[in-house]
This record gives structure tokens, sequence and C-alpha cells, in this order.
């Protein structure tokens, strides 16, 4: 597996990882209004780069 690949791999998994993970702590009412803003955030900015 080249590195390109495996670079878009780990892309994808953190930009689909940040959203999900930003919605479990919203479920579960544990984060904070920053910490779910950056969570999504950020996932949607390894999402778009893959």
């Amino acid at each position: 597996m080249d590195l390109k690949k495996l670079f878009g791999t780990v892309l994808t998994l953190l930009g689909i990882g940040g959203p999900v993970y930003a919605a479990i702590l919203f479920g579960n009412g544990a984060g904070t209004t920053k910490a779910l803003i950056v969570y999504a955030v950020l996932g949607g900015i390894f999402f778009s780069l893959e």
C-alpha cells in the first residue's frame, strides 16, 4: 500500500470519527459546546481533505 492510499485512509477514518465522537458526546450530555464544535469541524476538515 503506497503512502497516498494510507494517508487517504487515515484522513477518511478521522473524518468519519470526528463527527461520530461529537454525536456521542452530545448524546451523553458529557461534552461542552466548544468540544463538540471542535470535533465536528475537525472531522469535516479531515473528511473534505481526502
